[in-house]
């Protein structure tokens, strides 16, 4: 019966720590300092991403043609202006 349960428990564990390795996020861990003319001509979309959950810092996340994403301050001019280009362009709205 000892035995019975300590596999038991022992399996929970496993499963436990399989699952807690596959719970990240998909998170900006730093920021650009800035972005290209051309670069930002080729953004299509954006989100926020909030520092909840596993993220730790506040980011704008721009969309690029090609699927790529760039992570921006929220706080400077440049990203601000970028977010309201983007929210004025046909069909991408947020």
């Amino acid at each position: 019966m000892r035995f019975q349960a300590l596999f038991f428990l022992l399996l929970l564990a496993c499963m436990y720590l399989s699952l807690a390795q596959g719970s990240y996020e998909n998170c900006c861990l730093r920021h650009v300092t800035g972005l290209k003319k051309s670069t930002k001509r080729n953004v299509v979309h954006y989100r926020i991403q909030e520092t909840d959950g596993g993220c730790n810092i506040k980011a704008v996340v721009f969309i690029l043609k090609k699927g790529k994403t760039v992570c921006a301050n929220p706080s400077h001019k440049w990203v601000q202006h970028l977010m309201t280009v983007v929210n004025k362009t046909p069909g991408n709205r947020e």
